[in-house]
């Protein structure tokens, strides 16, 4: 029992010291990569991506002669960016297992909120590297890769390669979880590794769900506990869409389709 009630102690106060409704400090910087099309550096507390966005005159046999574009990433975490080295993502060519089923959030996210047909035949690759990572390296990702990615449209747009708007929305992500029977927003690595419940999301600047992601470690959560962790994701994201929309600044709005019945 005393053990418990310690172990419940040690995880109140979170580091760097935040509320249960808190992001750790979240920062983003444009134009890191001077051959890059687009690129962004994110970090997330202790976490750290490297985003770069680069554009490709050709697409997948399976869009050849359809006027549509394509965008896709592929995710990698360097081998020191954990306390001990591991092996490379990449071994033999092809990534991991967890590494594929990150691009492939990665890749989904990105599509969800582009209109393929407005950049023609082109390829766009969204590369996000792992520098360090302290949780929320695929949140992080989607973060970062959607803000590289702007970049690069914006690059398409002064080189006269667009035909229109190509965002129909913006793109975040962070994660959530239960963690000593609390629920916590934006857990760090040594909040995950303790977590009960794991939960993912992934949303538009206009509320709509790309992906949730959510795992019970231990006991099956309910809908009560799933709504909690869901309005502080939410919250979360504002945030987050907030720093994206500062860091992108006169960039963004250009870019970005009309929504419906919004003021022309």
């Amino acid at each position: 029992m005393l053990v418990c009630v310690a172990w419940r102690l040690a995880l109140s106060v979170r580091t760097p010291p935040r509320g249960p409704g808190e992001l750790r400090p979240v920062h983003l910087e444009l134009g890191i990569n001077p051959f890059a099309e687009g690129s962004c550096r994110i970090r997330v507390g202790g976490t750290e991506v490297i985003c770069t966005a680069s554009v490709e005159d050709r697409v997948p046999p399976f869009l050849y002669g359809s006027g549509e574009g394509w965008v896709t990433a592929e995710y990698g975490m360097l081998p020191r960016a954990t306390g001990r080295r591991n092996v490379r993502d990449r071994v033999g060519g092809r990534p991991n297992a967890r590494a594929y089923e990150i691009q492939r959030l990665v890749g989904r996210s990105l599509r969800a909120v582009v209109d393929r047909k407005v950049f023609g035949e082109r390829t766009i690759w969204v590369d996000c590297d792992v520098v360090l990572a302290d949780g929320g390296t695929r949140c992080a990702a989607v973060t970062g890769g959607f803000v590289a990615l702007a970049a690069a449209f914006e690059w398409l747009g002064r080189n006269k390669k667009l035909g229109g708007p190509p965002l129909l929305d913006s793109v975040a992500a962070v994660s959530t979880g239960v963690v000593a029977g609390e629920a916590l927003l934006d857990l760090d690595y040594a909040e995950d590794s303790a977590a009960e419940v794991d939960l993912n999301v992934v949303c538009t600047g206009r509320g709509h769900f790309v992906e949730v992601q959510g795992t019970a470690e231990e006991q099956p959560f309910d809908r009560r506990r799933l709504d909690e962790m869901l309005d502080l994701a939410l919250g979360g994201l504002e945030q987050i869409r907030a720093r994206q929309a500062e860091v992108l600044g006169d960039r963004l709005e250009p870019l970005l389709r009309k929504a419906p019945g919004s003021e022309r």
